[in-house]
């Protein structure tokens, strides 16, 4: 078996050896053939510096694409299209994962039952929230925050995707439903994510199965920014527009857009979480609220702001849903 890890990264010369020097402490099998694919988005550090470092010091292990196209997404289809293993996993250049992951992460993709895998994401064992911040309950907020993604001990098939920071699909699955959809994730002057997300659907609504690992785990940096209610106000913003532009204009009841029928449960939820945000004296819940009404806010942004897709984001929807129409 053939299998291509590939870190996307933008500027972080300074983060990315230490998730370069935990992925190459991987234990895998020695049937393995595994390589690590840094994709540089057009960094203007010293990332080609570290990268080739790396390529010096583990011969044939390490390798360096450059990607003038900035964008998480533009970086990841580069590093599927380039990508010699027949599985390819993902990981974010400031994670450190644990010296099994890759293996545990990768095991049952390559007799074609599984189409992908997602583990855990956790936080730095140094981590402490604030006060005002709920990692779990009905007011947890951690996906936002640095992709947190635990849903327990016991392995299955999961009912929703997992985070880009642990997630692994066959080959197949690229060249069978496209890529990662480039409206989406990342890039100069939009922060709006759930590219991960989106190609998740994408296989499930097509019939294929994503299977969650537990053991396999990687540990998610939570930089100071972030701590900050500004950071992760904005991020559930553009959070609600992500959700809206994901699902696109596929038609609903009547042919009008499934968005547009949404309106009135966003506004009657946004009307809902600004009451109970007005009325808690609970921090957690109060916050939890006050983010959930600017999650409807961005929900109700990206509505009444769609757009012509691009030709390339068209023919994804299009293949999606023929794909989702053909397995059904």
């Amino acid at each position: 078996m053939k299998l291509t890890v590939v870190v996307c990264t933008y500027n972080r010369c300074k983060s990315l050896p230490k998730a370069l020097e935990s992925i190459s402490r991987s234990q895998m099998p020695d049937s393995v053939q595994w390589e690590v694919l840094v994709v540089d988005n057009n960094s203007r550090d010293q990332t080609r510096e570290v990268v080739e470092d790396f390529c010096g010091r583990y011969p044939g292990r390490f390798r360096y694409l450059f990607e003038r196209e900035q964008g998480l997404c533009a970086a990841r289809n580069a590093g599927i299209r380039n990508a010699q293993g027949e599985i390819i996993a993902f990981t974010d250049d400031d994670v450190t994962v644990e010296p099994m992951w890759l293996t545990n992460l990768t095991a049952h993709l390559e007799n074609g039952e599984w189409a992908g895998a997602g583990g855990r994401v956790l936080p730095e064992r140094s981590f402490s929230p604030p006060p005002w911040l709920a990692l779990s309950g009905p007011h947890y907020l951690g996906g936002h925050l640095y992709a947190h993604f635990d849903l327990g001990d016991r392995a299955g098939e999961l009912d929703r995707p997992a985070y880009g920071a642990n997630m692994a699909f066959r080959k197949s699955m690229f060249v069978k439903y496209g890529g990662f959809r480039t409206d989406l994730g990342r890039r100069p002057g939009s922060q709006i994510g759930g590219e991960d997300i989106e190609f998740g659907h994408r296989l499930m609504r097509a019939g294929e199965r994503l299977r969650y690992e537990p053991s396999a785990v990687v540990y998610h940096e939570v930089v100071a920014e972030r701590f900050k209610k500004e950071f992760l106000l904005r991020a559930m913003l553009d959070h609600g527009r992500a959700t809206v532009r994901e699902d696109g204009k596929r038609r609903g009841l009547w042919g009008i857009p499934k968005c547009y029928l949404a309106v009135p449960k966003t506004v009657k939820r946004l009307l809902v979480a600004m009451l109970r945000w007005m009325r808690a004296s609970d921090p957690q819940i109060r916050f939890f609220c006050k983010c959930v009404v600017w999650q409807m806010t961005g929900q109700l942004m990206e509505t009444f702001s769609q757009s012509p897709r691009t030709t390339e984001d068209r023919n994804v929807l299009q293949a999606d849903e023929s794909g989702a129409s053909s397995n059904s």
